[in-house]
């Protein structure tokens, strides 16, 4: 099958903390977000774009438009691009930035577009398109987790997703409903319906620990879903960090002595 993007090979590394090596033919490109690159062979050459670089002679109005849509979704102005210079195969390797899995997406496979979450996109082959994805409802944009804007890759080349914690991916028939915290949904293919439920119940939804909202995706399609997001692992770190003055949140004076005696705080 002839493909627009840049066919590319890869190698995922790692189990708990992946990165991704991405094998280049002569003049192969991949594009990836900026600050992710590991390490490449010396006949790499990196430059860095605005926009994705998807579509050539665009122009300076094109370029800055493609720019200013990855502002929306709170992501760099620029990304950065790898191309083998060389004669032979070359290689770059790209990292998740915390702990988590990488997801290989084939959009070929899947429709030409895959929506995801506004900052799990980690690299791409040349070719694919890194847009933005407006949520429809009122009631997804304000209570989805991810605000109104999501991310949207679309094109015939492979993509590099990454998530928090372990990854399932799940496939949907028609009528089926599947109901997920809204942090937890990395992406979904493109006939999936997203909607934001309000949790039903007072007592559930002030003390059950799992917000007001959660996700409603309905078939049919594929969704990927992450165990850890990024940002209730903040959460927990935060709250674990010491407070003003050196004591730990939630911990009582004797256990919070004990705790700083064993953790060497106190001189």
């Amino acid at each position: 099958m002839m493909r627009n993007a840049h066919e590319i090979d890869y190698q995922i590394y790692g189990d708990d903390m992946q990165f991704v090596e991405i094998e280049l033919d002569p003049r192969e490109t991949v594009v990836a977000e900026a600050g992710s690159m590991m390490y490449m062979d010396q006949a790499i050459e990196m430059e860095t774009i605005f926009g994705d670089g998807s579509q050539e002679n665009r122009g300076l109005f094109g370029s800055l438009l493609g720019a200013g849509k990855r502002l929306l979704t709170g992501e760099s102005l620029f990304m950065t691009v790898f191309t083998n210079a060389g004669n032979g195969k070359r290689h770059v390797a790209l990292a998740a930035p915390y702990p988590g899995k990488i997801i290989t997406l084939d959009l070929a496979e899947l429709q030409g577009k895959v929506i995801c979450q506004k900052d799990s996109f980690l690299g791409a082959a040349k070719g694919v398109s890194v847009g933005i994805e407006f949520q429809r409802k009122l009631g997804a944009g304000f209570f989805g987790g991810e605000g109104f804007i999501m991310q949207k890759l679309e094109g015939d080349g492979l993509a590099f997703v990454h998530a928090g914690g372990t990854i399932i991916e799940k496939e949907l028939q028609h009528g089926d409903m599947l109901r997920v915290d809204t942090g937890c949904l990395v992406a979904m293919t493109r006939d999936v319906h997203y909607d934001i439920q309000f949790v039903k119940g007072v007592k559930t939804a002030l003390f059950g620990g799992e917000g007001l909202f959660f996700a409603t995706l309905r078939g049919p399609g594929k969704v990927w879903i992450q165990s850890l997001p990024f940002s209730r692992l903040a959460d927990r770190i935060y709250a674990a960090a010491p407070q003003t003055g050196g004591q730990r949140k939630g911990e009582g004076s004797i256990l919070g002595s004990l705790g700083d005696l064993l953790d060497g705080d106190r001189r």
